[in-house]
């Protein structure tokens, strides 16, 4: 329980628990705390589309994930477009995204990010409400391997350093076989949602390779804020607004 309660915590503003809990363990519970996300963005969407449009039902959506997670997840997606742009080397990347102001490729990758998901949202159907439920619990998945797979970029310390102490095993993953099981209740959807989730992971995984050979908890955010909003987007094909 300890360890979900520090998810919770580290991952949302909800005021659960004893103030300061923390277990280094908690990132098998990453999934989970998307599914109580998702949960409640489901049960806020059908409250508000009861009162306004589709497009501003998503828009209101998109700005429920934003305040329950504190926007930790688009800090980091802001932090690393600004870091990541361009031809720098490692190091200046990784000071540039210590630094806490925004620049403009960290501005435009945000409110691009924002409008994709927007957008997806917007036109989500069929499925539409178990498709709000467990696509937050595949974004906050895909982080999981990135802790798996790569050494933490700052060895002097950080926001993520603890969780890279020690190494994640396969069993960790059971929240993402849960979330995978429930996806198979969407049909042809449901397998494109896993199809897209494990290209997409794939992708990011070998362009952070490529580009800085470790991670950060910026670039992990960032990770879950991208694969959250293609996952909305590719979902929603053929739906109508």
């Amino acid at each position: 329980m300890k360890k979900l309660i520090s998810a919770i915590q580290f991952l949302t503003i909800l005021p659960i628990g004893k103030p300061g809990t923390f277990d280094k363990r908690m990132v098998e519970f990453f999934p989970i705390v998307g599914l109580m996300l998702g949960l409640m963005l489901c049960a806020f969407d059908l409250a508000v589309s009861r009162l306004w449009s589709g497009s501003v039902t998503a828009l209101l959506d998109v700005i429920l994930l934003a305040i329950l997670t504190g926007s930790l997840h688009l800090d980091g997606l802001g932090d690393t477009a600004d870091g990541l742009y361009g031809n720098r080397p490692k190091e200046k990347a990784l000071a540039i995204m210590k630094d806490s102001r925004i620049g403009v490729m960290g501005l435009v990758a945000i409110v691009c990010g924002l409008s994709v998901k927007w957008g997806g949202i917007m036109s989500l159907d069929t499925h539409r409400h178990l498709l709000l439920v467990i696509i937050p619990a595949y974004a906050r998945g895909a982080m999981m391997f990135g802790f798996k797979y790569f050494a933490y970029g700052r060895p002097e310390g950080g926001t993520g350093h603890a969780f890279f102490e020690d190494s994640l095993g396969i069993s960790a993953f059971w929240g993402v076989l849960a979330v995978a099981f429930l996806s198979l209740f969407a049909g042809w959807r449901g397998l494109l949602l896993n199809l897209v989730f494990v290209i997409l992971t794939v992708l990011i995984l070998l362009y952070y390779k490529r580009r800085m050979g470790c991670i950060t908890g910026d670039m992990l955010g960032a990770m879950n804020e991208i694969t959250e909003s293609v996952l909305f987007l590719m979902v929603s094909m053929g739906g109508t607004a």
